[in-house]
């Protein structure tokens, strides 16, 4: 029996450890953490189809040097002398091509879909309950600006197959009758859903110590050796430990672990906020993304899950205020009702979403070193993404036919 160790024991090296142990693979996921925190647990829990735009997409690099100079602006870019962060930059802005947006929407598109289905799967099978809700999803604008931005996001993703619906302001409210939004209009899309991602990852992580997977826990993996056998050799803080095959699954610390082997793979932290609203009055019914601030807005039970920010270069885990003030100035502007809410801003939250340079997750076997499976790069849509993300990691360890063309996610397309 193959031994598979997965690095990293997020959403992704999870569901990588899930689909590998179904598959009949000795299985073992290493972490630094005990798997109680970070971004797998703390973010919106938005399941997105239809995020079909690429992060790298036309206008972006231009929006984020304006807003750079602003101390709560929802995105920005932290400048410095360190050769990766200029290397991805370069890449970022390369990548930021219409062109680039073309190529992304059906490789997004389809990844989205199988995840979708695969959640979908989990939410009806015994031992799994995560608030699994298909509801869709709301992006919500108060200026006419904004309004031209999203009509044209809604028109690519219609032309993709994933629906998208223009709503009116008084459309948008009848579809959020507990309290009032105040909006210009929106974008509907059906096909999205949510769920609670700190209840996921815990009927995850129970499922897979019942199922036998080993753990190795608070043991960071420090660096990466093919041997003379072909076998995968992992240094670790507390010995080294061999596998037939590991998975990279983490995070933004991939790029950091893979230059041991040696690898480049471009890759830089987009540092969020999370808040949780507790046992909100009025709690919205639909989640919701409040576009001029990117602010994500989730309704999980009584309770309602606020995040924001993209800040590309800052890995401080340091709680900026007024970036936190301005993402609760622009859910108190759509929300008005929501300033009721009791709110201890001491429990905000900072993680870093692990981003490529195009947008596109890592995917794949590295060519120069077969052993190693990469399975990083997801930015935003981490959550969304995990459960397609892991079944494609099994059925490329298995020898299976792929669910799905992966070509673009080629962790060595920057090499």
């Amino acid at each position: 029996m193959n031994k598979v160790g997965i690095i990293g024991g997020g959403v992704t090296g999870l569901c990588a450890a899930y689909y590998l142990h179904k598959e009949g693979l000795d299985v073992t996921v290493i972490d630094e953490g005990d798997l109680t925190s970070g971004c797998s647990y703390l973010n919106a829990g938005m399941i997105v189809p239809s995020h079909v735009v690429p992060l790298a997409a036309p206008g972006v690099v231009s929006k984020g040097l304006k807003w750079m100079f602003k101390p709560d602006s929802p995105f920005a870019f932290h400048f410095s002398a360190h050769k990766e962060l200029i290397r991805w930059l370069w890449l970022f802005n390369r990548s930021a091509k219409e062109k680039n947006v073309q190529q992304a929407v059906p490789y997004l598109r389809d990844i989205s879909w199988l995840s979708k289905s695969l959640y979908r799967q989990f939410s009806r099978e015994g031992g799994f309950d995560f608030g699994y809700a298909e509801r869709g999803l709301m992006m919500l604008y108060q200026t006419a600006e904004a309004e031209k931005e999203e009509k044209i996001t809604a028109d690519i993703a219609n032309k993709a197959g994933v629906k998208a619906t223009i709503l009116s302001a008084g459309e948008v409210q009848k579809l959020e009758p507990e309290l009032k939004v105040d909006v210009r209009g929106g974008i509907y899309f059906p096909g999205d859903a949510h769920l609670d991602p700190g209840k996921f990852m815990y009927d995850m992580k129970l499922h897979l110590k019942n199922e036998r997977v080993h753990f190795i826990l608070g043991n960071k993996v420090t660096g990466l050796k093919v041997n003379n056998n072909k076998k995968v050799l992992l240094k670790t803080l507390q010995g080294n430990e061999e596998y037939d095959e590991a998975v990279i699954a983490c995070g933004a610390a991939s790029g950091m672990l893979l230059k041991t082997l040696p690898f480049s793979l471009p890759i830089q932290g987009g540092k969020g906020y999370s808040l949780t609203l507790k046992e909100v009055p009025k709690n919205i019914h639909i989640p919701s993304l409040l576009i001029e601030g990117k602010v994500a807005v989730t309704p999980m039970g009584n309770n309602l899950r606020v995040s924001g920010t993209m800040e590309i270069g800052n890995n401080s885990g340091r709680i900026n205020e007024r970036r936190l003030l301005g993402i609760l100035h622009t859910l108190f502007q759509f929300y008005p009702e929501l300033k009721e809410a009791k709110i201890d801003a001491k429990q905000a939250v900072s993680g870093l979403r692990p981003c490529s340079p195009d947008g596109l997750p890592y995917i794949g076997r590295l060519k120069k070193f077969p052993g190693i499976v990469i399975a990083a790069g997801h930015g935003m849509m981490g959550m969304s993404l995990g459960p397609a993300t892991g079944k494609l990691v099994s059925e490329i360890i298995s020898g299976k036919e792929r669910s799905m063309n992966i070509n673009a996610f080629d962790p060595g397309r920057f090499a």
